[in-house]
C-alpha cells in the first residue's frame, strides 16, 4: 500500500474504503488515473492504492469480486 502522504497534495479521485476492487479498477480506467485516495466513513484519508497493487490482489487465488479496498489495506500490511 502506498502511503497516503505520498498522494495527499496530488489531485485524484477520493473514494470510500468500502468500494470493491472491481469498481475501483473500473473507476481508475474511466478516470485514467493510476491511484485512488482512500477515505473512511468520516472522510478521513486512510491511504492510497495504485492500479498495480489492485491488479496483484485481483490475480491472487484468494480473490473474490466482493473484496473491498479496506480489505486490501489490511492484506497489504
Amino acid at each position: 500500500m502506498t502511503s497516503a502522504a505520498n498522494h495527499m497534495d496530488a489531485a485524484g479521485p477520493r473514494v470510500r474504503d468500502d468500494m470493491t476492487v472491481e469498481v475501483a479498477l473500473s473507476l481508475m480506467t474511466g478516470a485514467r488515473v493510476e491511484y485512488l485516495l482512500l477515505c473512511d466513513g468520516d472522510d478521513q484519508c486512510t491511504g492510497s492504492v495504485t492500479r498495480a497493487e489492485l491488479a496483484v490482489h485481483r490475480g491472487s487465488a484468494t480473490y473474490t469480486d466482493r473484496l473491498r479496498l479496506r480489505d486490501v489495506l489490511v492484506l497489504s500490511r
